[in-house]
């Protein structure tokens, strides 16, 4: 049974149903994590050695957050910038990642079709999380197909129950399948 690690980021999450629906169904689970980085560091003040410490655990990594303009909220990406030290995660001696499977686990309130090359947006989904992608790969990570929920802000209690229990599926089989490499979800 894998270790999975969720970062999580959500700088309004007492005001996101869907966000708090996914926690909550992944909540208690053995061998998951979850790091609230709101709740961890609300003043922004990272603790380098204790989210390396988390990340060394973990053979799993998740990146759980709304999408805000386009990227990840703030704290997420101060995270990113301070915890992945050169020569601790990339670079000649930055090897502690290296192996380790990384995704994307996000939500939008843009729909599917919001996303997409002629949509309102532009750009599909995947093409606004390349830096993610990129960082996974100079971080020597294998990068897995993201989970996405598009328009939380029109999703039934149906759509969000089916959702969360694909989440919860998800990471059940990240933690416990044997070849995570080829794994793909719906």
């Amino acid at each position: 049974m894998r270790k999975v690690l969720v970062l999580f980021a959500h700088p309004k999450f007492e005001h996101s149903e869907v966000n708090q629906s996914l926690i909550q169904a992944i909540s208690g689970l053995d061998n998951i994590e979850i790091r609230d980085l709101y709740e961890l560091y609300p003043d922004f003040n990272i603790s380098i050695q204790a989210e390396q410490e988390a990340l060394f655990e973990a053979e799993v990594i998740i990146w759980q957050f709304p999408v805000y303009w386009y990227s990840c909220p703030p704290l997420m990406k101060q995270w990113m910038d301070l915890v992945l030290e050169f020569s601790w995660a990339y670079g000649p001696r930055g090897i502690y990642l290296k192996g380790k499977y990384v995704l994307n686990a996000i939500t939008t309130g843009g729909s599917q079709e919001a996303y997409h090359h002629e949509g309102k947006n532009r750009y599909g989904i995947n093409e606004y999380l390349r830096p993610f992608e990129q960082t996974a790969r100079l971080c020597q990570m294998e990068y897995l197909t993201p989970f996405h929920i598009a328009g939380t802000h029109k999703i039934t209690d149906s759509q969000l129950a089916l959702k969360t229990q694909s989440y919860k599926k998800l990471l059940l089989g990240l933690r416990d399948r044997e070849d995570i490499s080829t794994f793909q979800h719906s």
